[in-house]
């Protein structure tokens, strides 16, 4: 595992569960994608509610429950590990958000499993 401390960059993907990418879903993909390129760490949030550019409201209300919630894909790194996964990132995305901001990374350490 390599350190990760100080001043890094939040990388933060917003998709819907239907979106994929060669027939997977788009959030699996990304998060092999990170792996496989070393990334520290990637995780996906499901959202309850949200909608995006088409305006389409997606909710897991009960009474209108969607089949395409939305989710966010969080990833913090080193804006120079990021600058490289992007190209790629963009490739697979036909549509969403893709958001970066400066963090302080306070603790990033492996936890001992007894």
């Amino acid at each position: 595992m390599r350190k990760l401390d100080g001043e890094q960059v939040l990388m933060r993907i917003f998709v819907g569960e239907s979106d994929r990418w060669e027939h997977r879903p788009l959030h699996i993909a990304l998060v092999e994608l990170f792996r496989r390129e070393g990334l520290a760490g990637a995780t996906v949030l499901r959202a309850v509610a949200g909608f995006g550019a088409d305006s389409v409201v997606h909710t897991a209300n009960i009474l209108r429950l969607s089949a395409d919630l939305p989710l966010v894909i969080e990833v913090v790194d080193s804006q120079e590990h990021l600058d490289r996964v992007l190209p790629q990132v963009d490739r697979m995305m036909r549509g969403g958000l893709i958001t970066l901001e400066r963090v302080r990374v306070l603790k990033y350490e492996h936890t001992e499993t007894s």
